[in-house]
C-alpha cells in the first residue's frame, strides 16, 4: 500500500509540474497563471521544498532499505529534471530557488530517515 502511494503521489507531481499553468491555481484561484502559496519563500521556494520532503519520505519508506542508491538517484534526478523541464513547457519558467527548494527538500526528508533510523537502533 505504501508503495502504491508512493507511486501515485510521484504520477500527480510530474502532471502538476509538466502541465504548462498551474491546475491548483486553477482549482483554488480559478486562474491557471496564479500559484498558490503555503508559505512564504525564503532563499528557495518553500512549496518546492514541502513537495519533495512528502515524495522523498514516502519513496525512503518503499525502497531505502533494499534500493538507497537507486532511490537517492531517482528523487535527485526527477527534482532537477522536473524544474529543467520549465525550460520547454509553455506558461512555465524555470528558476534557481525552485531547483534548490526541490533538492532542498530531498535532503531534508533523506536527514528525517536518518535520524529514524538512528533512533530505532538505540
Amino acid at each position: 500500500m505504501k508503495k502504491l502511494i508512493f507511486h501515485i503521489l510521484n504520477i500527480i507531481f510530474i502532471l502538476l509540474y509538466v502541465y504548462p499553468g498551474s491546475i491548483l491555481g486553477f482549482l483554488v484561484y480559478g486562474n491557471s497563471n496564479q500559484q498558490p502559496q503555503i508559505t512564504p519563500d525564503f532563499i528557495v521556494s518553500s512549496n518546492h521544498v514541502y513537495v519533495f520532503i512528502i515524495l522523498s519520505i514516502f519513496g525512503f519508506i518503499n525502497y531505502y532499505k533494499t534500493n538507497k542508491i537507486l532511490i537517492i538517484s531517482y528523487l535527485f534526478s526527477i527534482s532537477i529534471f522536473l524544474e529543467v523541464l520549465h525550460f520547454v513547457i509553455p506558461n512555465r519558467s524555470f528558476q534557481f530557488s525552485d531547483l534548490f527548494g526541490n533538492i532542498l527538500g530531498v535532503l531534508l526528508a533523506f536527514f528525517i530517515m536518518n535520524l529514524l533510523n538512528y533512533w530505532r537502533k538505540k
